[in-house]
């Protein structure tokens, strides 16, 4: 009896045993299964700018050998758009997609389609609606520009090894949802100073291809400073044989010709991209200066100057010369510059009385009209009767930006103590410089313009840019270095609303771009502020 006993109390024991566990693996299957398929939810993916509307839906669209991209009108921009995806994704995947013409002998499954639209849908030209089902994946908007920019959508949507130069044995799958979006600001930009340090032509692509990835749309170029002239001018030739000659270090510096100019612009807009030069004047023009003694009050020429003070160096404001030769700089560059600005600098112009700055930054602006073009300045430049509709660029005096509202100027953003892509992350940073702020990865972000100085709202600001200034920095991987990861946050500050952003919830995101940026092969900064998903 009592040997009965003990087995029926084993036995139950063991089935109790047997029972918890089935309970436990049970549950955990249970908790795995929920947890993919939020993994699986299109909006659990890491997109930076967040879209304005993410939709989820079951399922997933994969990509193959026999894809087709098919568009719906036969213009050449929306063939160049195509071929650009086509292109895009040819490395990574090893499929030689074809551009076809949507009909119905080639709309079966399997294929992505672009398509214009006419529809009040679409706020702006940037705007898109991406849809990807389980048979084909969908982009519409307004303009071939909003197709480009739901392609970067997509392009993060796929496998991050989409990045990779080489074919990757792996299924291209996209999960199903449905994507509205559109940008809150019309100008998102970054700034290159090629003039402290000169970066190639081919580096300047590269810089372009990290701004379109993350959708934004304007080029700032820093054609010329005290260190160095950069754009070949024909009627001015010692600007570049003499002022492009150096650079920060006194090491050889370089310049564009105006054809090397001219594959910049047009690599821009194969990616929707507009170029903004900047020729600053009426300071930091030694490179002028020491080129043509007849632009010094004194008729003499400076040394060059490859140190990186500021604030010693003016143009000679009473002598006609001065803007018979600003005329011909302006002149020459807008004719080959066919986006609507130009910018004029005028920061930091110490060594000009402000009487002559303002007479100065007065006759400049009426060239700058008389070529066409919209004007930008830094701040500064409201101290002069600037027009109605001039954009100031406010990067150091909030005093400045909000005189310049009340003279009815449109302000561009770039507050030097949180969009300086050239300040340094901390004290331990090896490149860059602090004197605005140190600036990481949380503060680059957790901004938002249209709060930032109280006088000045939504309405008045055009949008956002990010100088990379480079007085330390001298190469693409320095540049990696400093625009990685602070870069997409400023685009999504552009595009994103600001309902939407968060710093808790964009580190998130941000994390898991590490996997990309690694196949991207980009020196980027491992801020121990963003949980890198590894």
């Amino acid at each position: 009896m009592e040997n009965q006993a003990n087995n029926k109390k084993q036995f139950l024991i063991r089935n109790t045993i047997i029972a918890i566990f089935g309970l436990a693996l049970f549950l955990t299957l249970a908790f795995s299964s929920r947890s993919n398929s939020s993994e699986n939810d299109m909006s659990q993916t890491s997109l930076i700018p967040i879209p304005v509307q993410i939709e989820d839906s079951e399922g997933s669209f994969e990509l193959t050998s026999r894809t087709a991209i098919l568009i719906s009108e036969n213009e050449a921009e929306i063939e160049s758009v195509a071929n650009y995806l086509s292109e895009f994704l040819k490395p990574a995947t090893g499929f030689d997609l074809p551009v076809k013409q949507n009909s119905e002998e080639n709309s079966r499954s399997g294929n992505i389609i672009l398509a214009l639209s006419k529809d009040s849908e679409f706020q702006n030209e940037e705007a898109y609606i991406l849809e990807v089902l389980d048979e084909n994946v969908h982009l519409e908007a307004s303009s071939s520009e909003g197709l480009f920019r739901g392609i970067q959508t997509l392009r993060q949507l796929l496998p991050a090894e989409i990045e990779s130069n080489t074919v990757q044995d792996i299924k291209w799958n996209i999960t199903s949802g449905k994507i509205k979006d559109h940008p809150q600001y019309s100008y998102r930009g970054a700034m290159l100073d090629v003039s402290r340090h000169f970066f190639s032509v081919e580096e300047v692509k590269q810089y372009i291809e990290f701004l379109a990835a993350y959708k934004m749309n304007k080029l700032h170029l820093h054609l010329s400073d005290d260190q160095g002239w950069r754009i070949e001018i024909k009627k001015w030739p010692k600007l570049t044989s003499i002022g492009g000659s150096k650079e920060v270090g006194d090491t050889e510096g370089g310049f564009y010709t105006q054809e090397d100019y001219k594959e910049i612009v047009k690599y821009a807009q194969k990616h929707y991209i507009i170029v903004v030069p900047e020729i600053d004047m009426p300071g930091h023009t030694n490179a002028a200066l020491a080129s043509y003694p007849e632009l010094n009050c004194d008729d003499k020429s400076p040394e060059l100057y490859t140190g990186i003070e500021v604030g010693f160096s003016s143009l000679c404001v009473d002598k006609e010369l001065t803007y018979e030769f600003i005329d011909d700089v302006i002149g020459e560059i807008a004719a080959i510059t066919p986006g609507p600005y130009f910018h004029i600098g005028g920061d930091e112009s110490h060594a000009t009385s402000k009487e002559d700055y303002n007479y100065f930054i007065n006759r400049v602006q009426k060239i700058v009209k008389k070529y066409g073009k919209k004007i930008i300045g830094w701040d500064e430049i409201q101290t002069a009767a600037i027009e109605e509709g001039v954009i100031a660029q406010f990067w150091a005096s909030e005093e400045n930006a909000v005189a310049a509202k009340k003279k009815k100027a449109k302000i561009l953003m770039s507050p030097s103590k949180r969009a300086y892509m050239d300040m340094q992350y901390d004290s331990l940073s090896p490149l860059g410089l602090h004197w605005a702020a140190y600036i990481e990865v949380d503060d680059a972000y957790d901004w938002n313009p249209s709060n930032l100085v109280p006088e000045i709202t939504k309405d008045d600001i055009v949008g956002i840019e990010a100088p990379l200034w480079t007085e330390t920095i001298e190469d693409i991987e320095d540049v990696e270095y400093m625009v990685f990861p602070r870069l997409p946050g400023y685009a999504e500050i552009g595009w994103s609303p600001d309902s939407l952003r968060n710093w808790e919830e964009y580190k998130i995101r941000l994390g898991k771009q590490y996997k990309r940026f690694k196949i991207m092969d980009l020196n980027f900064y491992e801020s121990p502020k963003v949980p890198w998903e590894k």
